[in-house]
C-alpha cells in the first residue's frame, strides 16, 4: 500500500492469516522445498499472492537455489523452523503490531504538522 507520497508497504499488517496459512503448509510438509504453485494449491490462495508473500517476508521464508530444471523452491528459515507454532504466531502478531504503530505514528506526525500550520496561519486570518 502506498500512502500519499510516502511509499510504505506493510508486510505483516493485514496479512496474518495468509502468512499463517503458508507457514502451516510448510509445517505439514517438513523438510521439503515447495514451489509457489504447490503452496497455492495446498492453501487455496492465488499464485501471485503466495509469490508476493514468500518474497516479501525473508524473516519467514527463504528462497532455495534453483535446481538444474529451473524450478525455484522455498522453505522455512532455520530460526522459524525451530520455533513452536505458538511462538511463530506471537512473532507474526508482534510484527503486525509494530507496523500498526508505525502507521499510527505517521498519522500523528501528519496531524501535528497540520496543527502547526493552522496555529501559524490562524492569527493572520
Amino acid at each position: 500500500m502506498i500512502i500519499g507520497f510516502v511509499p510504505i508497504s506493510f508486510r505483516f499488517r493485514g496479512k496474518l492469516r495468509r502468512l499463517a496459512d503458508i507457514y502451516h503448509c510448510f509445517r505439514e510438509h517438513p523438510g521439503v522445498g515447495l514451489h509457489p504453485t504447490q503452496i497455492s494449491r495446498y492453501t487455496g490462495m492465488g499464485f501471485a499472492e503466495v509469490n508476493v508473500r514468500l518474497n516479501a517476508t525473508p524473516e519467514l521464508f527463504i528462497k532455495l537455489p534453483r535446481r538444474p530444471d529451473g524450478i525455484t523452491r522455498y522453505r522455512l528459515t532455520t530460526t522459524i523452523t525451530v520455533k513452536s507454532p505458538e511462538e511463530v504466531e506471537r512473532f507474526l502478531i508482534s510484527a503486525a503490531r509494530r507496523e500498526s504503530f508505525i502507521l499510527y505514528a505517521m498519522g500523528a506526525m501528519l496531524l501535528c504538522a497540520m496543527l502547526i500550520v493552522v496555529i501559524l496561519i490562524g492569527p493572520s486570518l
